[in-house]
């Protein structure tokens, strides 16, 4: 299996134009649930090209930025560099290169899944201030939502033979209530949707890490089949996402 940092180099430009962002509703819970301000400092861990980031400078806040591709990171500096407030380092959630208890707020969108939890939980205690969060968040497709959600994830499991073992998924209850422990976490569903045209289609999946590449055999029949999916669902010429953003806060107790 490819190293997972390296997974996006190819896929940039279709992330940053056809990934979804998050509900901006998610900033309220952090206010009502763990007192998130516009004056906190956040560290988004796998940052990727910006995405979540974004969100919380919107909200005001200093966000720095760590990951470890190269070419997703130069992305997001591209885009946020009108924004003062963020900076971004090179650096692996295992091993962030950022000072001891200088983050109110950890946050890890569509990026955990990818992290060895046990080495992360060290670096998230060590880097954050006592008694701060730390928030992980998804954005799951409904797969079950429409006729459309359910035919897109079946072409999935047929043309992109990665899918299953790579599917953020396979991080269950279990293993993020050991990633807290001792402490109890707490979980917030919300809704989100994307709408897409037929290109629009195309780059969400190939801004997937598992999507086959022009230069593989899967490639050209893949895409076959998304042609007759988006024929056979599009209305008004698009196509809908339904997501439920999962997103799981509490505190990571030091030594623990």
């Amino acid at each position: 299996m490819k190293d997972p940092t390296q997974r996006f180099s190819n896929r940039v430009d279709d992330y940053v134009r056809y990934r979804p962002s998050y509900p901006r509703s998610l900033l309220k819970v952090l206010e009502n649930q763990c007192g998130l301000t516009a004056e906190a400092t956040v560290v988004d861990v796998g940052s990727g090209t910006g995405k979540l980031s974004e969100l919380f400078l919107e909200h005001g806040n200093f966000v720095v930025g760590v990951e470890p591709n190269g070419e997703m990171r130069a992305a997001a500096e591209r885009l946020l560099s009108d924004r003062p407030r963020f900076s971004s380092v090179a650096g692996r959630a295992e091993a962030i290169p950022l000072p001891d208890a200088s983050a109110d707020y950890i946050i890890a969108g569509q990026a955990f899944h990818w992290f060895d939890a046990a080495p992360t939980r060290r670096e998230f205690a060590r880097l954050l201030k006592p008694g701060c969060w730390c928030v992980l968040i998804w954005n799951e497709r409904r797969l079950a939502d429409t006729p459309f959600m359910t035919a897109y994830n079946s072409l999935l499991h047929r043309h992109a033979v990665e899918y299953r073992a790579v599917d953020h998924r396979n991080v269950d209850g279990e293993a993020i209530g050991e990633f807290y422990s001792p402490d109890e976490y707490h979980e917030t569903h919300l809704p989100y949707v994307q709408h897409f045209d037929r290109d629009g289609l195309r780059g969400r999946l190939m801004s997937s890490s598992y999507a086959p590449t022009p230069d593989e055999p899967a490639h050209p029949e893949m895409m076959r089949a998304l042609e007759q999916l988006f024929n056979e669902f599009a209305e008004n010429d698009r196509v809908t996402f339904h997501y439920d953003t999962r997103m799981y806060y509490g505190h990571l107790r030091q030594g623990s």
